[in-house]
């Protein structure tokens, strides 16, 4: 079955990771996957959240938005605070990331990853995993060279959508492939074959236990090429 823009099944959209996009934060990455573009910033603050004081604990956050046309339509800015599924997508965002952490004793240090969508087009929350990875690990070389500490930063961290679309597992969900999946999943990974989070849902029916060893294979083949993607990011 043809998909839209013509990709075969298991592969991805094209890729690019541009780091050190933001001169002022201490750690940046913008990343496209195909129509989607995200924003990421990592930003490292003294103080550590209230529950973590006296620990010599620090912590890793998450934020997520999206612009007001990074869509067909414009969308309202939350103004009022991020909604339910802005929540959900931030939770999954930073235990994402601090599974990337080799250690969360770097003293009482916060690092905040922003990611901001400025275009749409399916997989945001996955990108900004991949992208706000690349932030992070700047941010704590950063980190280490100021504190004078090793550095915290242990793995790569990746995510990718796969789906079943028109009775077809595909790998890399564009919106119109997402909007139609009768099943779809966000895959999470840390490298090299570590899995942090599946989340699946048969959106328009069920799915066999095949189908989904045939997802988790997809997704994993996928973002073994988003780590390779990271490293030479973070090695250029």
């Amino acid at each position: 079955m043809a998909r839209p823009d013509g990709r075969q099944s298991d592969q991805l959209r094209p890729l690019v990771l541009e780091r050190r996009v933001n001169p002022y934060a201490e750690g940046s990455c913008l990343i496209r996957m195909g129509g989607t573009l995200v924003h990421c910033t990592a930003t490292v603050e003294q103080g550590a959240p209230g529950w973590k004081k006296g620990s010599g604990e620090g912590w890793v956050t998450a934020e997520y938005a999206m612009l007001p046309r990074a869509t067909a339509e414009r969308t309202d800015r939350e103004r009022r605070g991020p909604g339910g599924r802005t929540q959900e997508i931030q939770r999954l965002i930073g235990r994402s990331l601090r599974a990337a952490m080799k250690t969360m004793a770097f003293g009482e240090w916060t690092i905040k990853v922003d990611c901001d969508v400025l275009q749409a087009d399916g997989g945001t929350r996955t990108a900004s995993i991949t992208g706000g990875c690349v932030a992070l690990a700047d941010a704590c070389a950063w980190l280490a060279q100021r504190a004078g500490i090793e550095n915290p930063f242990g793995e790569l961290v990746a995510a990718i959508s796969v789906g079943i679309v028109e009775g077809e597992p595909r790998l890399d969900l564009a919106y119109l492939e997402d909007r139609d999946a009768g099943v779809d999943a966000n895959i999470v990974m840390v490298r090299p074959d570590r899995f942090v989070e599946v989340q699946g849902t048969g959106e328009h029916g069920t799915f066999a236990r095949a189908e989904l060893d045939r997802l988790l294979e997809l997704a994993q083949g996928g973002i073994t090429q988003l780590f390779t993607a990271q490293a030479q990011a973070l090695a250029g």
